[in-house]
């Protein structure tokens, strides 16, 4: 083992397979997590489970050398009180951005990038002054992933007067979508940086259904992609594994969707696909452990596993080129992320 103890928040599929990737590279774990049957327990070499209560916030402290999240929506003033005490990458205040949508479309559009066109909804009168938007989707400003949060509306009628606006918004036009593609990439605490080809993705009922590479599009696109990556990356002074996703619409333009400070779903096939993980990067990248040379090893195609589906695949036997991950989950809910399937391509 090295010297190095990670400490993670979060305790979901994405922070059991940093925890591996940690082992691999003989960093230790320590997982703190407000589920207590959070799978990531499972890799861990230690796992305390807490509602962010501060006697184990400090015990989780106490042990670590430095912290890393798995999830973006933790309270930004813990992120803040661990930080007095130890190092938190990606930083506490790039999760502030990015928990706001209209902080973070802002900070985009402030770097000359494209995103939807949108707009600041704090009540239906908003609405009304911006039926140019329309049709459009309505999103929580705060909050919000896998659809929760989201409200399409088609026209103004689609205003019910019962609609309760107690929260922020931000309504976006919608996009006439040509595909949906995502970058992921890793920034070092020197400025370094890996940029891993932009992955094609496929939604279903506004969650994952599955990802690949090479994505089908132009050499203009996969270039334009990469660069948005490395420049949103650079001006948040970003340490870490990240992931920038893009929709393009019918005209070819590319327009940020959202930035998710951390490892992402569709980065899963990283791990068989290449021979440094999204995962194992981003572990070097906040532990300073150094960027190695990453090659990418063959095409793949990621399937997310959802639901009772997991029951068919735990039975199921692979052939040599698919790679099945469980992520131990023991509840199975409906829709639920349960697990993923990658299948390496010529």
């Amino acid at each position: 083992m090295s010297d190095i103890t990670l400490g993670i928040i979060g305790s979901g599929q994405l922070g059991s397979l940093l925890c591996q990737a940690a082992k691999k590279l003989n960093v230790k774990t320590v997982v703190i997590s407000d589920d207590e049957q959070g799978p990531a327990q499972n890799y861990s070499n230690e796992f305390i489970y807490s509602k962010y209560d501060e006697s184990k916030i400090k015990e989780f402290i106490d042990k670590v050398n430095i912290v890393t999240f798995e999830f973006e929506n933790i309270p930004v003033d813990i992120l803040k009180k661990i930080e007095l005490k130890k190092k938190v990458l990606p930083k506490p205040e790039i999760n502030k951005i990015i928990q706001n949508r209209k902080l973070e479309k802002t900070f985009v559009n402030d770097l000359g990038i494209k995103t939807t066109d949108w707009a600041f909804i704090k009540e239906a009168k908003d609405v009304e002054k911006n039926k140019n938007l329309l049709p459009g989707i309505l999103k929580s400003n705060t909050l919000g992933y896998d659809g929760h949060g989201q409200f399409v509306l088609n026209s103004l009628d689609d205003l019910k007067k019962d609609w309760c606006f107690t929260a922020d918004y931000i309504l976006e036009k919608r996009v006439n979508l040509k595909k949906e593609i995502s970058v992921v990439i890793t920034r070092y605490l020197n400025g370094e940086t890996y940029i891993y080809e932009p992955i094609e993705n496929i939604h279903k009922d506004q969650i994952l259904n599955h990802s690949k590479i090479p994505a089908d599009i132009n050499k203009e696109i996969f270039t334009e992609a990469q660069n948005n990556a490395k420049l949103i990356a650079e001006k948040l002074d970003y340490v870490g594994t990240m992931c920038v996703e893009y929709f393009i619409d019918q005209d070819n333009n590319l327009l940020v969707n959202e930035i998710a400070p951390r490892v992402h779903n569709s980065g899963h096939l990283t791990i068989n696909a290449f021979n440094i993980s999204q995962f194992e990067n981003h572990v070097r990248a906040v532990c300073d452990l150094g960027l190695e040379k990453v090659e990418k090893i063959s095409n793949a195609e990621m399937f997310n596993v959802l639901g009772k589906d997991i029951e068919t695949y735990r039975s199921k036997t692979f052939n040599k080129d698919e790679f099945f991950y469980d992520y131990g989950k023991k509840s199975i809910k409906d829709k639920r992320k349960m697990g993923h399937l990658t299948v390496l391509k010529k």
